[in-house]
C-alpha cells in the first residue's frame, strides 16, 4: 500500500510539474498518466478498506486475548475445585468399601443363621403337611370302611362325608330315636354297632356327637325346649357307644345345637326332616397337632 501511495504521489507531482513548467507532452501520454492515476486511486481505496478491516480484526483479537486470559483463570479455578471434589469422592468410596467389607463379614454369620432358621421352618412345615396328609388319608379310609359296612337300607338313613379331614356321619332321627323321644330305637342298634366298630379301630380320633332339631317347639313336661332335646339325644348316643359298644368315654363328647344349625328351611316337612338329625363327628386328636405346634421353630 505504501508503494502505491508513492507511485500515486510521483504521478501527481509529475503531472503538476509538467503543467507548471509548461512542459509540452503528447495527449496520448497525458491520458495514459491519468488512467494510471485513476487505477492507483482505486487500489488505494481498496487497500484502505482492507486496512480498516484488519484494524477491526486486530482490536477484536485484543478483546479475545483479554477474555481468554480471564477464562483461563476461571478454568484453572474450576479444575482445582474438581480435583478437590474428586479427592473427596475417592475418600468416600474407600469408606464405603470398608463398611461393605465389615457388613459382609458380619452378614456371613447372619446369613448362616437365617439359612438354619429357614431349614428348621421347612422341616416343621413338612411335618405339618405329613400329619395333615396322614389325617386326610385315614379319614378317607375310615369313611370307605364305614360305607362298605352299612347295608343299602342303612345308607338311606345315614349320610357319610369327609370335609377338610373331618368325618361327618349324619343319622336320621326317625331311624335313631323313638318318635318325640330321646331314647334310641332298637332299629338303630345295628347301625350304631358298625359305627362303634370303626371308632374303636381308629383310636387316634376324637368323637363329637351333636344333636340338631327343627324349629317346632317341643311339648314335653321333662323337656323344656329344643336345646334340651338336642342335648339329650346326643347324650343318649354317647352313652350307647360307651355302655353297649365299649367305646372309650374319654374320646366322646356330647353336644346339642337345637334348631340353630339347619340344613334347609323349616317351612316344609322335607326340610324339617333333614334338620332333625344327629351327627357323629370324627376328628383327629387335637393334642397331636398341638404337639406339633409346640415343636415349631422358636422365633428370634
Amino acid at each position: 500500500m505504501k508503494r502505491i501511495l508513492q507511485k500515486s504521489s510521483f504521478l501527481v507531482m509529475l503531472i503538476g510539474t509538467m503543467l507548471l513548467t509548461s512542459c509540452v507532452v503528447s495527449k496520448k501520454t497525458y491520458n495514459s498518466l491519468l488512467t494510471t492515476y485513476g487505477q492507483l486511486q482505486g487500489e488505494y481505496g481498496q487497500l484502505k478498506g482492507e486496512y480498516t478491516d484488519l484494524q477491526g480484526l486486530y482490536n477484536q483479537a485484543q478483546i479475545d486475548l483479554a477474555t481468554y486470559k480471564t477464562g483461563g483463570s476461571a478454568l484453572e479455578k474450576a479444575l482445582a475445585e474438581e480435583k478437590a471434589r474428586n479427592k473427596e469422592l475417592r475418600e468416600a468410596l474407600a469408606a464405603l468399601q470398608k463398611s461393605y467389607d465389615q457388613s459382609v463379614n458380619s452378614g456371613n454369620v447372619n446369613i448362616s443363621k437365617l439359612v438354619d432358621e429357614i431349614n428348621a421352618s421347612n422341616k416343621y412345615i413338612k411335618q405339618l403337611v405329613e400329619a395333615k396328609s396322614k389325617s386326610d388319608s385315614l379319614s378317607v379310609v375310615l369313611t370307605n370302611k364305614l360305607t362298605r359296612s352299612l347295608s343299602k337300607t342303612e345308607l338311606k338313613d345315614v349320610d357319610v362325608q369327609v370335609l377338610k379331614g373331618v368325618v361327618y356321619i349324619s343319622l336320621n332321627d326317625n331311624m335313631l330315636y323313638k318318635s318325640g323321644s330321646y331314647e334310641i330305637s332298637s332299629a338303630a342298634s345295628s347301625t350304631l354297632s358298625k359305627i362303634a366298630k370303626i371308632i374303636t379301630d381308629y383310636d387316634d380320633y376324637e368323637v363329637l356327637v351333636e344333636g340338631n332339631t327343627d324349629d317346632v317347639p317341643i311339648s314335653k313336661t321333662n323337656i323344656r325346649n329344643n336345646w334340651d332335646l338336642s342335648c339329650l339325644r346326643a347324650s343318649s348316643v354317647v352313652q350307647a357307644l360307651q355302655n353297649e359298644y365299649g367305646v372309650d368315654p374319654s374320646r366322646l363328647t356330647a353336644g346339642g345345637r337345637g334348631e340353630y344349625n339347619p340344613l334347609e328351611g323349616n317351612d316344609t316337612e322335607a326340610g324339617r326332616a333333614r334338620n332333625r338329625r344327629t351327627q357323629i363327628i370324627i376328628t383327629p386328636k387335637l393334642d397331636q397337632f398341638l404337639e406339633l405346634i409346640d415343636q415349631a421353630p422358636a422365633e428370634d
